[in-house]
């Protein structure tokens, strides 16, 4: 099957109802993506917010994101350079303790077309236990064993946290992450992003 350009899949997946008898709000796949993307974001599901907006972490999360990366509003959304799709493309409910998991349909739909396209791609953070379930295949049995054991995941795939306010405890409990990892990852980000 030849592949069809970027622009046209990308507008495929925003138009997908695959699953929207299953959304309490309903379709609004949120994705970004470029040919020229160096950096590739996965995380886990939108919120409300980014359903109502359409811009991926525009959120509390995303600022702590932002930060961690060491990025400000302009780059992170610089599509030509950084490219953004969650595990599940849409808002998927509210749950008993936060978000409903990401419907399971989305990554095995568009994920691998989605990469396909994009050939510049050279560092993929995995944000949550989601995407690291998804695209690692190791014996780790926490995220937390995982991201602090990044050095051994596969060139050019690093596992994070996620970076709600709801994980202000794992924060606080691991602060190797922000004084090891995060230094790490602010430093292949900028090398990665002013080549």
């Amino acid at each position: 099957m030849s592949q069809i350009p970027l622009q046209d899949l990308l507008a495929e997946i925003r138009a997908c109802t695959h699953c929207k008898d299953a959304l309490p709000l309903g379709s609004n796949p949120v994705v970004r993506a470029s040919v020229t993307a160096r950096l590739m974001i996965i995380g886990q599901a939108p919120g409300t917010h980014v359903h109502k907006t359409s811009i991926p972490w525009n959120d509390p999360s995303g600022d702590r994101l932002r930060r961690w990366l060491n990025l400000d509003r302009e780059q992170f959304y610089d599509e030509s350079l950084i490219a953004i799709m969650p595990m599940g493309f849409c808002y998927p409910g509210k749950g008993k303790s936060g978000d409903l998991p990401p419907r399971p349909e989305c990554a095995p739909l568009w994920h691998q077309r989605l990469l396909e396209l994009m050939p510049d791609l050279q560092l993929t953070l995995l944000i949550g236990q989601y995407s690291q379930g998804y695209y690692l295949n190791d014996s780790y049995k926490t995220l937390t064993e995982r991201v602090r054991n990044w050095r051994e995941c596969p060139s050019g795939l690093i596992p994070l946290p996620h970076p709600s306010p709801r994980n202000q405890l794992w924060l606080r409990r691991n602060p190797w992450f922000e004084e090891e990892v995060v230094p790490m990852l602010q430093k292949r980000v900028t090398e990665l992003l002013t080549d």
